[in-house]
């Protein structure tokens, strides 16, 4: 067991640094604009927005688990698990000098960026699917620009992941928990 977790933590950290240290015109252009429309969920509220006012009455009940999903991927990635589970950024010189700039002082592990956008993601795709196939794009997008920049290693947005997953599944169930409470 002991050899398996060392084997992993070695390829998280080999597949971290490879990514960090990837040189894309593409990725230079495009991630950061990512990054920025990610930062603080502005990229999902406006997602939500957009699919509550165009989308009738399904895109408003999608928004709403999106919304709802993301908010509690968000405060179980960074305010539960944070804390009981410190682990340092990638280290910065595994970075190019031009990425090397201000990242969070917070646990690296998990990612909230992935786990708001998975949290959000996966609830539009239970109500609306068509609508979260295209969510899933700039959520597949800020996972990887959270491995590009040297914010978290590829462990990290894999849990970010689970959590956005397993949000998205209490949020659905819970509407019948209520009522089963409730009776």
């Amino acid at each position: 067991m002991r050899k398996t977790l060392r084997a992993l933590h070695g390829g998280d950290h080999r597949l971290a640094r490879r990514v960090a240290s990837w040189r894309s015109a593409g990725a230079r252009r495009v991630l950061p604009v990512v990054a920025e429309a990610a930062e603080h969920t502005k990229l999902w509220w406006g997602a939500a927005a957009l699919m509550a006012v165009a989308g009738g009455w399904r895109g408003r009940r999608a928004a709403a688990s999106g919304v709802a999903s993301m908010t509690l991927a968000m405060t179980l990635s960074n305010a539960v698990v944070k804390h009981l589970w410190e682990r340092r950024r990638p280290p910065e010189e595994w970075l190019p000098r031009e990425k090397a700039g201000e990242r969070p002082d917070s646990s690296s592990f998990p990612s909230g960026h992935t786990a708001a956008a998975v949290g959000f993601t996966a609830a539009v795709c239970t109500v609306w699917p068509s609508a979260g196939a295209v969510c899933a794009v700039p959520t597949l997008m800020v996972a990887a620009e959270r491995v590009y920049h040297g914010a978290h290693y590829p462990s990290d947005v894999a849990v970010g992941a689970a959590i956005g997953l397993t949000t998205t599944a209490l949020v659905r169930r819970a509407p019948h928990l209520a009522l089963r409470a409730l009776t």
